[in-house]
């Protein structure tokens, strides 16, 4: 029988949840907050995790003929003005900067000086921006499409932050695209939509909702906003990527003309899309146990480790011969487009290198000690079971096999997160079981997603969030139309839409 372990995670998921979510982040060694105030400092492990999407999602975007481009930390104020519903809806997360040197006072402290005569606004979005270059590169509809995007840093002043899912300073990635036709605009709009939903549950083993969003929770100054939203342990939503149509809105406010075929002067149709570092608070919360994060291999900054197990200094060269053979046979092979990467550590620490390495989510880890090399094998576990559940793998059959067995930890946790979803995912019919729902203390019944009709009204969707900080979602690209009664007035509804509270 095996012996039962300490959680590597103190507290569990189910004791505290948001401060669990903070020790994982801790434990794993992804990141660590920053002297300045909501800022976060990833490390090597974590940020390894987000150039495998960056890059990834580079290769995915290139294939429908996006470029990548760089523009300005620094917005000019006027250039948000130019758009009211887009400065409207930033103004109270926007950074300024008012000043352009700093000069010592009497007291001998260092003090802003030299005042700008027009304030900066340090990157929230760089619709406005990227506009004011569009206006300028397109003229013709021979230009069209533009299909630009950018992997940068944005900052948007919260006032209640945790690391990965809300920082005032994140990395991401934008794009932004003009069209000739209305039609075009919304087909890269769904497009993109497209690309983040297989990016997501292919790669980051999260299952989405692909739906709409309400005109409340729409992108400022977007005709149209669309969206993927996931389903985190604690039931609560994760927005995982958006895809914005942002109609003539924004080429208007920039000046976006094109001549057309027709010698005709008309205005740009415009896109915006873009996903962040709070897709990797998503993986965590989707995939984590109360031992740590669980990393999907696609995605993985690392796939096996192995630990050799050395207590004789004379038995040292043959077993790190040995491990170093394994882990070359490991590297000359490729999973999913990248070659297996191997991690070696031989560190003198015993039993904490493999919880370090449990910790930190990596898929495979084996074990090689003297008996393990006269037997020709290794001693093997995966992070998607218990970490006493190992076995004796044949050294040939470890290698041949390590694609199908990092497939198969793939699947189980794309399986395992569907399974939840669906299991806490409930249609909701009437008004006292809605506001139950959301409210009872019962861990076994509170919360997830109510799939509940909405007439369609502004001040009902108002009232459930004043009430219980639960939001419309989405309205669900598969939500089927069916006759039912809103769940906030009673009024006649059409479908259903997906409520939930959300980060």
């Amino acid at each position: 029988m095996a012996k039962k372990i300490k959680n590597a995670i103190s507290p569990t998921r189910s004791e505290d949840y948001p401060m669990w979510y903070q020790e994982v982040v801790k434990a794993s060694d992804m990141a660590e907050k920053s002297p300045v105030r909501g800022c976060m400092v990833i490390k090597p492990w974590g940020y390894s995790l987000w150039e495998n999407i960056v890059n990834k999602l580079n290769e995915m975007f290139r294939e429908t003929g996006v470029k990548n481009a760089y523009f300005p930390l620094f917005i000019p104020l006027n250039f948000l003005e130019k758009e009211a519903q887009h400065v409207e809806g930033f103004a109270t997360e926007c950074a300024v900067v008012t000043h352009h040197k700093l000069e010592k006072n009497k007291d001998g402290k260092l003090v802003p000086a030299g005042k700008l005569t027009e304030p900066l606004i340090v990157r929230p979005t760089s619709e406005t921006i990227i506009g004011e270059s569009m206006s300028r590169w397109i003229s013709s509809y021979r230009d069209l499409p533009l299909l630009l995007n950018q992997w940068a840093n944005v900052v948007r002043w919260e006032m209640r932050t945790r690391i990965f899912l809300r920082t005032s300073e994140f990395l991401w990635q934008e794009g932004h695209t003009a069209h000739a036709t209305e039609q075009e605009a919304i087909e890269r709009t769904m497009m993109m939509l497209d690309i983040y939903t297989e990016f997501v549950e292919k790669y980051l083993a999260m299952p989405v909702v692909r739906g709409k969003k309400t005109e409340a929770e729409r992108f400022p100054g977007a005709c149209d906003t669309t969206c993927i939203e996931a389903m985190m342990q604690d039931r609560k939503a994760l927005q995982a990527g958006t895809s914005h149509f942002l109609g003539q809105n924004f080429a208007k406010g920039s000046d976006i003309k094109f001549q057309t075929k027709d010698e005709k002067e008309e205005f740009a149709w415009t896109t915006s899309w873009g996903v962040s570092t709070r897709m990797i608070g998503g993986l965590i919360m989707t995939h984590g146990d109360d031992n740590g994060v669980i990393m999907p291999p696609r995605i993985a900054p690392s796939h096996v480790v192995l630990l050799p197990i050395i207590r004789k200094e004379e038995e040292k060269r043959k077993i790190m011969d040995y491990t170093q053979g394994i882990a070359d046979a490991l590297r000359k092979r490729r999973y999913h487009g990248r070659k297996i990467v191997v991690e070696i550590d031989d560190r003198d620490i015993g039993g904490a290198r493999g919880w370090e390495w449990i910790k930190k989510g990596i898929p495979v880890r084996a074990e090689i000690g003297p008996r393990d090399m006269e037997n020709d094998s290794v001693f093997a576990g995966r992070r998607d079971k218990d970490p006493n559940e190992k076995q004796s793998i044949k050294r040939e059959a470890f290698i041949n096999g390590i694609q199908d067995m990092l497939d198969d930890i793939q699947d189980t946790l794309f399986n395992r997160a569907m399974a939840f979803r669906q299991e806490h995912t409930h249609n909701i019919d009437t008004k006292e079981e809605f506001y139950e729902f959301f409210t009872s203390q019962d861990n076994k019944i509170h919360g997830g997603f109510a799939m509940s009709h909405w007439c369609g009204s502004s001040e009902c969707e108002a009232e459930i969030k004043k009430d219980l900080s639960v939001t419309i979602r989405c309205i669900p690209f598969e939500s089927r139309t069916e006759h039912g009664k809103c769940i906030c007035c009673g009024s006649a509804s059409s479908r259903r839409v997906l409520f939930a509270k959300a980060y």
